[in-house]
Formats: structure tokens, sequence, C-alpha cells
């Protein structure tokens, strides 16, 4: 929470420590932009270095045979990263494969859950839709913030609690309320529901009203300690829910990722081959806008060659950084805080 306005950093943008351009380049941005945007930088980088070399392109590359060897180092890349592709979806299927014991054991454990979240959100049953779930609990969350405030206005208590109360109500009512809106009308299998879940702060919101129960628990009514109680069972509930939904994610990325790679594996081996087979650099002699026509071909042949492992890259770049940010499930905050409006112990 900020020191200047008692409120937390609710938002993964908010919380960002670096440059907010680089995290819609990780998370927000379409793979294939990324994948554009990360040929580009080697289709450039290719023509830079070819042109700033002392020794001309033609030259260097009619010297031994280094694009016969690039190629064929191309080439075997290329039938490793299918072979990946191969190693990926045995690990997406065999997240789905298991005797009848341990399917009917998922099952009950689902409608179990399912239940409990029922209950949380006064619900007679739960929705079967992620994004309509993960806003039913988070609405519930704002819902059970409205009441306790209620209670807290209609009770005389001391000025910090009620203010430290109003604050932390008033949090999560405003981080709620704006994630509620990002889930309306979202499809699973787009980043946008799962970057809605992200973007509810539930973690700090946990630790805090657990504390606050605990620290005042002298002081706080019958009432508005069973509320408070509900609500940060409420939030339990939607850290498993989060967990859940996210690693469904992740399997959805990983077939998306491995159906792509095979898409774009048999044009890039297409490339290599033939270029192996057929590129007669010596035959290339003219110049276009000021850049030898063999630097050309060499950088338009080289990353298309290397199409699979740019494609490969931007998927996985969103991954690992959905898995940086969400470590830790519960109240555990792996990040640095401001905690102005922490509850003194003392």
């Amino acid at each position: 929470m900020t020191a200047d306005s008692g409120e937390s950093s609710d938002t993964m943008r908010e919380r960002a420590a670096g440059d907010t351009r680089l995290l819609w380049f990780l998370l927000d941005a379409n793979r294939w932009l990324v994948t554009g945007l990360l040929s580009a930088v080697l289709f450039c980088g290719i023509l830079a270095v070819g042109l700033l070399h002392p020794t001309p392109a033609l030259t260097l590359l009619t010297r031994g045979d280094p694009v016969e060897t690039l190629f064929q180092a191309l080439i075997t890349g290329t039938i490793t990263a299918v072979t990946l592709v191969l190693t990926l979806n045995q690990l997406v299927l065999s997240q789905e494969l298991g005797a009848v014991g341990d399917q009917r054991e998922r099952m009950d454990g689902s409608m179990q859950f399912r239940a409990d979240v029922a209950k949380a959100v006064d619900t007679p049953v739960s929705p079967a839709e992620p994004s309509a779930f993960l806003r039913s609990l988070v609405r519930g969350t704002a819902e059970q913030a409205e009441t306790i405030q209620d209670t807290v206005d209609a009770t005389t208590l001391d000025d910090d609690l009620t203010a430290l109360l109003s604050t932390y109500l008033d949090d999560v009512r405003s981080n709620a309320d704006g994630v509620t809106g990002q889930l309306e009308g979202g499809t699973f299998g787009e980043f946008d529901v799962l970057k809605a879940a992200l973007n509810y702060n539930y973690s700090w919101k946990l630790y805090i009203g657990r504390r606050i129960r605990e620290a005042y628990a002298d002081e706080l009514t019958d009432d508005i300690d069973d509320s408070l109680a509900d609500l940060v069972e409420t939030l339990e509930l939607f850290g498993p829910a989060r967990e859940h939904f996210k690693t469904l994610y992740f399997q959805w990325e990983l077939s998306a990722l491995s159906r792509t790679l095979l898409y774009v594996a048999i044009p890039a081996l297409t490339v290599a081959i033939t270029s192996l087979l057929f590129l007669d650099v010596q035959g290339f002699v003219g110049v276009t806008a000021g850049v030898p026509d063999v630097l050309w071909l060499l950088a338009v042949t080289t990353t298309a060659s290397l199409l699979p492992f740019t494609v490969l890259i931007s998927y996985v770049l969103r991954i690992v950084t959905i898995t940086k940010r969400t470590l830790a499930i519960g109240p555990f905050i792996l990040r640095e805080t401001d905690r102005s409006v922490d509850v003194d112990w003392e």
C-alpha cells in the first residue's frame, strides 16, 4: 500500500518495478506481433553486422563454407525443435491421463471446491465459465467489504481502527470493481481472463485482513469480526481458483505453441534445406539500396529458418513472466512493498 493514498498497488502494471512497455511486450502483446518484432531485430542485426564489418560481405561468405555450415546447423536445430514439440504435447497430455480412481478424485475435489465457492458468494450454484467463476468470487469480496463498511459506519470504534478498516475495505471494493469489469465477457484461452485475475491483489488483502483480526481482536465487535472472517475465507478461495485457471491456461498455451511450431517448422526447414542445396552466394554480386544482394538474401533466409525459435521465445516469455509473478500462493509477498498501512504489533 502506498504511503500517500493508503491503497495497495493492485494491478500488475502498478506493481511492475520496471518499464511498463516491457510488461506490455512480455504479457499483453499478441504473440505473432512479438514473433515479428524478434524476427525484425534478428534481420536488422544481420544486416547491420554485415554492413559494419570491415570486410565486404561477399568476401566473407565465399571464404570457406560459412553458409553451408550455418544452414546445416539450422536444419539440425529445427528438427530438434520439432522433437521439443512432441515432448511438450506429451507433457500436456500427461496431465489429463490417469486411472478412473484418479479422475474420480479430481472430480470430487473440483465439485467440493465449487460448492465452497457457491457457499462463500451466497449463490446456489457457482458459474461454470472460468471468467464468470472468477468474477463471482471477486464480486463476492466487494459485496462483503460493502457489508462490513456499513457495519463499521454504524458502530462506534476507535478512530484509528475505523480509518484503517475504511481504507482496507475501500481498497478491496475498488480493486474488485475494476477486475470485475475486466472479466466481463472474457473468453478462456485469451490472456485477458488470466490478466484480470492477476490484477486482483488478493495476497495483500488476505494478509492485511488476517492481521487486523489478530491485532484488534479485543476491539472488533462480533459482527465485524465474523464478517472479516467471511471476507478472508473468500479471499482464500480466490488463490487456488486463480492457480487452477493459470494451470489450465498454461496447458492451453503449450498446446497452441506446439501447434504453431509444427506449422512453421516445415516452411523453415524448406528454406534452410533449399538454401543449403541451391544457394550460390557467388551469383549475387549486385547491390540494392546500398546493401549487397547476398547480404539481403542471407538475412531473409536465416530469419525465416529461425522462425520456430522466435515463435518459441515469444510464448515462453509470457509463460515465464506469469510464473515469476505468481510464484507464491496465499499471503506471501515476494516483491518490495510499502507497508505504510501495516498493523503495529507492538
